[in-house]
């Protein structure tokens, strides 16, 4: 009997393993269309009895706004482009903020909130964290930076119903990421701590703040450089 509980726990541990990396091959190429917490907010939206509401269109780093990747990077993770999928110096602040008392903020990389995005659900528990560090260096690992930046890009939350770059183009400004300028791009990474309750079609003169803010420090980050001519 024990033996056979162990080559049951075998089997499920590589297919874990087994299953995890395939699937973080597939999305080296293939687009990612659904998101578990795109599952989870409709699922939300029908139990609540609110019309259900999923805007969601996948478009290469090529077809967005160059300001965007910067505007991001500036506001959610200025040493994108040079750490290993965690910001240990970043990490570092976050706890002594927590030490000292300070308002809470979240210290993770876009590498990382993109592995919980796409394979993972949103929540705290040990688990669930444990997992967004495998996935974390699977990505790392398998895709690059540009392949995190496009995915991120494109299944981030931007809005209530909105996932992506060209969707929250379309909703909140009237066309596509490509045309997104500078000041347009700062103001969605502006959303991105709590993109319910901020919005950047009406956004607060505390957003328009941390615009400012963005703006200023994407100054100083480089963009992704072209494949195409968009």
């Amino acid at each position: 009997m024990i033996k056979k509980l162990q080559n049951f726990a075998r089997w499920i541990v590589l297919l874990f393993f087994g299953g995890s990396i395939l699937a973080v091959l597939v999305y080296k190429w293939c687009p990612v269309y659904i998101t578990p917490l795109m599952v989870i907010r409709c699922a939300q939206q029908v139990s609540h009895g609110d019309t259900l509401q999923l805007k969601h269109h996948w478009i290469p780093l090529d077809s967005m706004s160059i300001y965007l990747p910067v505007a991001v990077m500036a506001s959610e993770d200025q040493r994108f482009l040079t750490h290993h999928g965690f910001d240990f110096i970043e990490l570092s602040k976050v706890m002594e903020e927590r030490r000292s008392g300070k308002r809470y903020r979240g210290g993770s990389t876009i590498s990382q909130q993109t592995a919980k995005n796409v394979f993972l659900w949103p929540g705290t528990s040990w688990i669930r964290k444990g997992l967004e560090a495998y996935f974390t260096v699977l990505i790392e690992l398998i895709w690059g930076k540009e392949r995190i930046m496009e995915v991120y890009l494109n299944s981030i939350e931007m809005g209530n119903g909105i996932y992506g770059a060209e969707a929250v183009a379309h909703q909140h400004f009237g066309y596509p990421s490509i045309a997104l300028t500078r000041p347009n791009c700062a103001l969605i990474a502006a959303t991105l701590p709590n993109p319910l309750r901020y919005s950047s079609r009406n956004p607060s003169p505390y957003m328009l703040k941390r615009q400012t803010t963005i703006m200023r420090q994407m100054r100083h980050i480089d963009v992704f450089p072209r494949k195409t001519n968009p």
